[in-house]
């Protein structure tokens, strides 16, 4: 108990001025006021709103000083230098505040990159399919034997890794957010998946902006590093009309073969990159569905970059389990399959899990609307849905969006209802999908309870 007291003595002590303040205080914050308290910063966290207790505890355990529930602005803009949470918009007020007092304001990546060594980095954003491809990429490297870590927004903090567990190479799911305060954040392989329109409340309602942000992961690369993307992606291929680079570029297509890279041609993924070429049918592949043929080249083109032997890549690539709430198969109750896929937080995410399916579904959608356009995925609900049942407290663009194309749609305001509801419109040999296409935060804390609550309602049917 004693150690406790000291440290939250130590906490109501006066606010040094100057040092790092960390803004926001969840799995980056926390990582980062760790990094920086390690490398002799006078670290500073601040959380406008409440701490996780694991995350106090850490903050106590490392003599981190933090405040919650409020921010002191005087404090925080005395600041040397500024970690800003990757939730946190621009808009904010206080990141107002702080941009015009010029104080130097950077991402949780960029203070681990500072300070990540010799370590290589294998950086993997998109806006769809970025967590299966990091997942798939780490275990190509683990089943490979190389010493790696998985981190970034898949849920480890790519700082605190650095910090606890330096490891030599990072493989690190990257979102736009993130992207966003990066200056000189370089990673060896960088992979963009995808560009379809997401999150564009936070780019000022842009397109541009927002693919401007994606296309940092490459800003930094050299001729000694490699650029992997999605030749398929008319968003990408466009934006890269208009750049000049010297990076080694690895393209990956279904369309086309490409010279240095991998494509899918009847049935068959081949993979060039260094002397060795990997051939391998499509049907070995674990991942199953078109989206994840993208995913799964993007891997083998990374995997090969890093060194690794063919066999290894297709042992891994067959022995890949899926990731939870990711088209996470759930159950079968009374011939109704019931799938997961609460990762789905966008109208493209939706569409690929529809893609993927093959067989008639219950679909259930809903949740915070970041201004999707459903006309998107209409042709595929034509094809394969046969009822909606909505989850969430306004679904007013739900009902005026399929009103015509789907017989019917049914409103709900839990996990639970929705499942009961889904599964008495649903018939033997059929599925219920959860692919909600939108943010949880008006039912759930986030896309994992949501899932979770979904998965504990199968399981009482």
């Amino acid at each position: 108990m004693n150690d406790d007291k000291n440290n939250y003595a130590l906490l109501s002590s006066p606010l040094r001025a100057g040092g790092l303040i960390v803004l926001g205080g969840g799995e980056s914050g926390v990582g980062a006021a760790i990094l920086g308290k390690q490398k002799g910063y006078n670290v500073f966290l601040s959380d406008g709103g409440s701490l996780k207790e694991s995350y106090k505890q850490e903050l106590l355990a490392n003599n981190i000083e933090f405040e919650e529930g409020g921010h002191t602005e005087e404090k925080i803009l005395s600041a040397d230098e500024i970690v800003k949470s990757p939730g946190i918009p621009e808009k904010n007020e206080l990141v107002k505040k702080i941009r015009a007092k010029g104080i130097p304001v950077i991402s949780e990546i960029e203070l681990a990159y500072r300070f990540k060594g010799d370590s290589k980095i294998v950086a993997i954003t998109g806006s769809n399919g970025k967590s299966t491809t990091t997942s798939l990429i780490y275990h190509i490297c683990k089943v490979a034997g190389l010493d790696a870590a998985l981190v970034g927004n898949i849920g480890y903090s790519f700082a605190k890794q650095v910090a606890e567990d330096p490891k030599p190479l990072y493989v690190a799911e990257i979102s736009s957010f993130q992207l966003d305060d990066i200056k000189e954040f370089r990673p060896d392989v960088s992979v963009l998946l995808n560009i379809t329109e997401d999150h564009l409340d936070r780019y000022e309602y842009k397109f541009e902006n927002y693919i401007n942000s994606k296309f940092k992961i490459i800003e930094n690369q050299t001729e000694d590093d490699y650029f992997i993307y999605n030749l398929d992606d008319e968003v990408i291929t466009k934006k890269l009309e208009t750049l000049t680079l010297h990076i080694n570029q690895l393209p990956f297509s279904m369309k086309q073969e490409v010279k240095k890279g991998a494509y899918i041609k009847a049935d068959q993924m081949m993979l060039k990159i260094q002397e060795e070429r990997v051939s391998m049918s499509i049907y070995d592949f674990a991942l199953k569905g078109i989206h994840n043929q993208h995913n799964t080249m993007a891997a083998g083109i990374a995997a090969s970059t890093l060194g690794i032997r063919k066999e290894k890549i297709r042992e891994a690539v067959k022995t890949f389990e899926s990731l939870e709430h990711r088209m996470e198969y759930v159950a079968t109750v009374r011939g109704v399959d019931f799938i997961n896929d609460s990762k789905a937080t966008n109208v493209n995410s939706t569409w690929y899990a529809l893609e993927s399916l093959k067989k008639p579904a219950v679909l259930i959608l809903g949740g915070v609307d970041k201004g999707n356009d459903y006309s998107f995925i209409e042709d595929l609900v034509k094809d394969r849905v046969k009822a909606i049942v909505c989850m969430g407290l306004d679904n007013k663009k739900i009902h005026a969006a399929f009103k015509d194309v789907v017989k019917t749609i049914v409103d709900t305001q839990s996990a639970h209802d929705a499942v009961t509801t889904a599964f008495n419109l649903a018939s033997k040999g059929e599925a219920v999908l959860l692919s909600p296409a939108c943010a949880s935060f008006d039912l759930f804390k986030n896309y994992e309870e949501r899932g979770k609550k979904f998965k504990e309602a199968v399981k009482e049917l």
